[in-house]
């Protein structure tokens, strides 16, 4: 029974082929097949130029954000330079600032330096005076002593 049961399935699917072939070549097929055909180019045609109207807007795009970088660029450049005068007009405003606090700075400084070069004067003179006794003291030392004897008569 289960021979009989193979054969009659392929029997069947031979048949079934043999119709579908048929059916696929006969007149009304091909015209089906010929609108469909068609239809798929029509969308096609549609599809394809909606691409290109999307390319055509994303080159627009493309070439306006270039501008409007370009644009900015120039902005950041005119403000680059904007801020370096002003860190420039900073810095020189920095500068004034410090040559007047320097100033009374300056003058207490050559007040310390006056003191300072006095009391270097004063110790070069201690210093000097010092080495003169002691070359005095030295050469008294160096020198013999005199005595005199009284004589007795």
């Amino acid at each position: 029974m289960k021979v009989w049961k193979g054969i009659a399935l392929f029997a069947g699917g031979t048949v079934f082929g043999l119709w579908g072939i048929k059916m696929l070549c006969s007149k009304d097929a091909k015209k089906a097949y010929t609108h469909c055909t068609a239809g798929v180019l029509r969308a096609k045609d549609y599809v394809m130029d909606q691409v290109t109207s999307v390319k055509e807007n994303c080159a627009d795009i493309y070439e306006e954000a270039k501008s409007i970088n370009e644009e900015r660029a120039k902005k950041e450049k005119e403000n680059e330079f904007d801020d370096e005068a002003e860190v420039f007009d900073d810095m020189e405003d920095e500068a004034e600032e410090v040559k007047e606090e320097k100033k009374p700075a300056k003058a207490a400084s050559k007040a310390k330096t006056t003191k300072t070069a006095t009391k270097t004067a004063a110790k070069t003179e201690t210093k000097a005076t010092a080495k003169t006794s002691s070359k005095a003291k030295e050469t008294t030392a160096a020198k013999p002593k005199r005595t005199t004897k009284k004589k007795e008569d």
